[in-house]
């Protein structure tokens, strides 16, 4: 039975069959993977999905899986969150949500969908040993699902990576190099230990079924509005992997005829300390310049982004934009989360609220419209960005009238502050 799916260059249309490979061989452009949709569609009707359990395995189908597997983590299925205090800030609509991936399983990010579907490949091309460079959030997701797996695990990090995702990596076993250099320093090492060592590195040689994952983000948006698609998404940039991947997914759905037509603006969103994507969109450049990482978002430090130019299409194409945030910006979009729906946010989270006010004051973002935000972190995994804005406070005797004036106190400086 022919297979749902296979590789093709997104330059050139080459079929490359499946093979861990992640660029063409002809004109050396990037490779994506490619599906069968008449057959899809004559095989699977959407109505099925509401039988199935919800998370990212109920779109099967839709994804690069070897046949006859039937994965059992149960990744994604996160929810898609009203954010109407948030919209009152900004003077919206009641129509802003957040699609939260701080509680995704098992690791608390995003990642986890990838990583899911990279390990399924990795499993069909018979790896035993997988890895990944990382900034943090995929080094957590490889590590705890490779246990899972029964795979051994290598991950590479900069060295100046945040303490709490180090020991998210560290806890589940894997063997952790940490690297004297940014995040594109690793990941050409890990370009090179990829064509070394027999190792499934999962955004490397297995780059294009990672990437894949992220589709579900945009499947779980059209699902949880109603198989409607939203007029707006704010996604945060790294690699500039997860805004072209949600518009896939909204592409795929129409194709099938799960939703109706319609046009979507795809904004994107980085730190100023290292916005090569947003930059180019800005200044309108035909292509980014890279650029030395410098920002408390590391989850997002990669100054030469390998998915930039399409993401810059991504936008281009849909009417979007893109905006940056500085150090003190993410940290005021972390607390402003926080505050307005009660979710705490890693600081990549932090950047998408602080960018997404940007666009909404600059007018990017009308009234009326129904506009998603990516929120695809945990706060606990950058709790060091945040330290310096809630130092200890003055202990107080455990007595009534010393509460009382401790009350007065912060009621007299409550006020002053007005």
């Amino acid at each position: 039975m022919p297979e749902l799916y296979e590789l093709r260059c997104r330059e050139c249309g080459k079929l490359w069959g499946n093979a861990p490979r992640s660029f063409c061989e002809e004109c050396f452009s990037p490779l994506e993977v490619t599906y069968d949709y008449n057959a899809i569609r004559a095989s699977l009707r959407r109505d099925q999905l509401a039988a199935r359990p919800a998370n990212i395995w109920r779109y099967a189908e839709l994804l690069p899986l070897p046949e006859g597997r039937i994965p059992t983590l149960p990744v994604g299925g996160t929810p898609l969150l009203p954010a109407p205090r948030l919209a009152r800030d900004w003077g919206l609509g009641s129509a802003l949500y957040i699609k939260n991936d701080a509680v995704c399983f098992p690791t608390l990010s995003f990642k986890d969908r990838v990583v899911a579907v990279a390990l399924s490949a990795a499993k069909r091309f018979g790896f035993q040993v997988v890895g990944c460079s990382s900034t943090g959030n995929l080094a957590n997701s490889v590590a705890a699902q490779s246990v899972r797996e029964g795979l051994d695990a290598w991950v590479f990090i900069p060295s100046d990576l945040e303490a709490a995702k180090i020991l998210g990596t560290s806890i589940y076993g894997a063997k952790v190099a940490r690297i004297a250099g940014n995040y594109d320093h690793v990941n050409r090492l890990c370009a090179q230990i990829a064509d070394k060592f027999r190792w499934g590195l999962v955004n490397v040689n297995l780059r294009p079924y990672y990437a894949e994952g992220s589709k579900t983000v945009g499947y779980e948006i059209a699902e949880q509005l109603g198989w409607r698609l939203p007029d707006n998404v704010v996604v945060p940039m790294a690699g500039g992997s997860l805004i072209t991947k949600i518009a896939k997914a909204f592409r795929e759905l129409t194709e099938l005829g799960w939703v109706d037509p319609k046009p979507v603006r795809f904004f994107g969103a980085q730190a100023t300390g290292c916005s090569p994507i947003s930059t180019a969109v800005k200044r309108g450049l035909e292509r980014f310049e890279p650029q030395k990482p410098s920002t408390i978002a590391r989850s997002l430090a990669i100054g030469n982004p390998a998915d930039g130019p399409y993401a810059m299409k991504c936008m281009r194409e849909t009417g979007g934009w893109a905006e940056d945030a500085s150090d003190p910006e993410i940290v005021a979009g972390i607390r402003k989360l926080g505050e307005t729906e009660g979710i705490f946010t890693e600081t990549a989270g932090g950047v998408t609220v602080a960018a997404a006010e940007k666009l909404v004051r600059q007018g990017r973002i009308p009234q009326g419209d129904t506009t998603v935000l990516c929120i695809t972190g945990n706060g606990l995994k950058t709790t060091d960005a945040l330290t310096a804005e809630f130092p200890p406070t003055e202990a107080i005797a455990p007595r009534l009238d010393a509460f009382e004036a401790y009350l007065e106190g912060r009621l007299a400086s409550a006020a002053a502050s007005k």
